[in-house]
């Protein structure tokens, strides 16, 4: 199974979301929020908390279901001294998941830091009910 991935997850994410329900997260990384920007509820991703340099073939995760995305832009401005300010923009995504089942990694195509990471996946022949 194809999909994309997502890389450098906190282990506790991933231990809290293969107890079953769904979670909502906050992804800041650059490679993440790239990877998520052409992404729509019900599309089945990789997760992982292996870096996405070190991802490799039989590297494990999950995979989880979209349920809900969300993608925004927050504009920060600081001022020094009056005369100076600095403007920041920082893009994040909030995702909410829901654990479909153990999986590893296959294969690993990665063409640059701007373009999703995509995974062939192995799903485990053990699932989790819900």
């Amino acid at each position: 199974m194809k999909c994309y991935a997502l890389t450098g997850i906190a282990p506790e994410v991933i231990r809290e979301l293969k107890q079953g329900k769904p979670r909502t997260l906050e992804l800041q990384s650059t490679h993440n929020v790239v990877t998520l920007a052409g992404i729509e509820p019900g599309t089945a991703i990789f997760m992982t908390s292996i870096d996405m340099e070190d991802l490799d073939p039989g590297d494990s995760g999950i995979i989880v279901d979209v349920v809900s995305i969300s993608i925004t832009m927050k504009r920060m401005v600081e001022f020094t001294q009056g005369h100076h300010y600095e403007e920041r923009e920082r893009m994040s995504a909030r995702i909410k998941v829901r654990c479909v089942g153990a999986s590893t990694v296959k294969s690993v195509t990665h063409e640059g830091f701007i373009q999703p990471i995509t995974v062939d996946v192995v799903k485990s022949s053990c699932y989790h009910a819900v």
